[in-house]
């Protein structure tokens, strides 16, 4: 079977701290080199990402092209990679992970063996310090992020959305390009509208490569806030697509419910209601999964808060906005 040439994207904004790995794990691929076009799309960085790229790029011999992104959004950069890339396939690789030594060659094998349109494989979290090292571990286990397969399963599937992506340049084409006023969320949009227009979507564990979780809690609790924000959106445009995608937003609905009884009745029994269950199955959690690393088991109960209830909170802020802002509506 012919090789086909490929295009690898790099979104990135200051990086300076992390781009020679990701980076390096792009340019140390074992993929042909002369099918192999690498793009960063830079956001503008006021660090030195940049001059770092160029000089790399150098240092191999290797052409890599850095293409300006005026909107230093995300998925603006994917489409600016998307309009400038020359390749049949384009595989998405972010500024803040690092890619295994086979992992260009592994989605091309399992587009063309599996005829799907995009393939990815697990996204492997890891951390640095105590809390870092938690984050890493909630977000890999069901309860930290529901049934998103993507963090730990085990077996090849067809599944609704994988890590990154490996996309047939045909896509594009039939189903649009990353919508950019969905925050991070562009990658669920575009899985949905392929799955919606008959494509399907590959999970091969096979597929590997490493993200970098945030260091801290308030890091955490921002990020997974604009999760929330920018979800109502998909939602309003796709329907819902998994029930994962609600359950913050009922816990946290719950959660006030029940303290609001409590203080409005006097009987503070009611602000259990929720919590107290909650509580209990984040602790079972905590004991199941910290085994995984015990020095962060001290540490799991508030990671799993903060990521459920900034999910949560984020995603009724953004429901409000969307019913109550007459451009969104």
């Amino acid at each position: 079977m012919t090789s086909p040439s490929v295009t690898v994207v790099m979104p990135v904004r200051n990086e300076e701290g992390f781009i020679e790995r990701s980076l390096g794990s792009v340019l140390a691929q074992d993929y042909p080199a002369d099918l192999t076009e690498i793009l960063v799309v830079d956001g503008r960085s006021d660090d030195s990402t940049r001059e770092i790229v160029e000089r790399m790029g150098e240092q191999a011999h290797r052409a890599v092209r850095v293409v300006d992104n005026p909107k230093r959004i995300q998925a603006a950069a994917l489409n600016i990679g998307v309009a400038h890339a020359k390749g049949e396939i384009l595989v998405r690789v972010d500024g803040h992970c690092e890619i295994a030594p086979d992992y260009v060659r592994r989605c091309v094998e399992v587009l063309q063996s599996s005829g799907a349109d995009n393939a990815g494989g697990l996204m492997t979290a890891r951390g640095e310090g105590r809390i870092g090292r938690a984050i890493a571990l909630a977000t890999s286990t069901p309860f930290g992020i529901g049934n998103s397969r993507f963090h730990y399963a085990a077996e090849p599937d067809w599944t609704d959305t994988v890590y990154l992506g490996a996309f047939r340049r045909s896509v594009f084409d039939r189903v649009g390009t990353f919508a950019e006023d969905v925050g991070p969320n562009e990658d669920d949009d575009l899985n949905r509208r392929i799955l919606e227009s008959g494509g399907r979507i590959r999970l091969d564990p096979s597929i590997k490569s490493v993200y970098y979780c945030r260091p801290s809690l308030g890091a955490a609790w921002r990020q997974y806030y604009r999760y929330g924000l920018f979800r109502p959106r998909v939602l309003g445009r796709r329907g819902i697509g998994a029930l994962r995608q609600l359950v913050p937003a009922a816990l946290v609905a719950g959660l006030a419910a029940s303290f609001v009884t409590a203080i409005v009745t006097r009987r503070y029994v009611w602000a259990l209601i929720v919590a107290g269950p909650y509580a209990l199955a984040s602790l079972v959690a905590t004991l199941v999964f910290g085994r995984r690393d015990r020095s962060t088991m001290a540490t799991l109960p508030a990671v799993y808060a903060t990521l459920h209830i900034a999910y949560g909170t984020g995603f009724w802020r953004g429901l409000f906005g969307l019913v109550t802002d007459p451009r969104t509506r």
